[in-house]
């Protein structure tokens, strides 16, 4: 028998080139550092109350508490609102419209209503501005007149966060009104005098903080009390048998139905 020479390993053939350049390897990030007993105990905190918001379900808030939780929400919300609102002051200044010789008491009234509505852009087309000492687009904004069909009066109310602004845009605008009136008298025939002027606010019109949240709290208690009323009811469940559902007896047959004595005669 003949001996077989042993198989030599496979051996891959060398390349002829440039030398292979290792890869670089990719830089290791240093760990995270461990979390701080603070940062744990953070952690289980918003954890446990995530739990509890989860199991909470709108059907645990009895019917009872619906509408005193409605109120203090709304007076929190109205004392909020009142507190941290700017407060603004309100001044008001009165000019009266006069007929001349040449005119009668009902054309200074129609007159006066006229001036009435046109206020603001005589303020801003006058010196208006600079009497009161802010812009134009101000003074537009806060500015509103009012008149009565009984008398040739106008009343110019004007508001602003500060009590002197707020009598100087008043007076401002009255004095325009009495200015154009008197470039305008040849052609209407009235006059168009100071009544008088506005008198600096001590107190501010908007609510304070207690009567903002008082307005909150019966605006709360209403929408708590309609809430109840239109909240869909709860349905009773009927308990269920421990025996199962009651079965019903079936139709009685003519043997059946017959007494003991009626089948022992037969």
């Amino acid at each position: 028998m003949t001996e077989q020479a042993p198989q030599q390993p496979h051996r891959r053939p060398l390349r002829c080139g440039a030398p292979r350049t290792p890869r670089p390897r990719p830089e290791r990030r240093p760990a995270p550092p461990a979390p701080t007993l603070l940062a744990r105990r953070v952690r289980r905190t918003t954890v446990r109350w995530a739990r509890r918001l989860r199991r909470l379900r709108p059907a645990a808030l009895s019917a009872r508490w619906i509408v005193p939780a409605a109120v203090l929400a709304g007076a929190a919300a109205g004392g909020a609102y009142g507190a941290l609102r700017t407060p603004e002051y309100a001044a008001t200044s009165y000019v009266v419209v006069v007929p001349t010789e040449r005119s009668d008491p009902a054309a200074a009234l129609g007159f006066a209503t006229a001036y009435g509505r046109v206020a603001a852009q005589v303020a801003v087309v006058g010196d208006a501005a600079v009497w009161s000492g802010v812009p134009a687009r101000t003074l537009k904004e806060s500015v509103r007149t009012a008149t009565s069909p009984d008398a040739p009066m106008i009343s110019v109310t004007a508001t602003s966060s500060s009590a002197g602004t707020a009598v100087g845009m008043a007076d401002g605008v009255a004095r325009s009104l009495v200015v154009n009136g008197s470039q305008m008298q040849s052609r209407t025939h009235v006059r168009v005098l100071p009544f008088s002027r506005a008198v600096e606010p001590t107190s501010p019109v908007t609510p304070s903080a207690p009567l903002a949240a008082l307005v909150g709290g019966c605006a709360g208690g209403l929408l708590g009390g309609l809430g109840l009323l239109v909240r869909p009811k709860r349905r009773p469940v009927a308990p269920a048998h421990a025996g199962g559902p009651a079965s019903v007896p079936g139709p009685a047959t003519a043997s059946a139905a017959c007494s003991p004595q009626q089948q022992e005669t037969v």
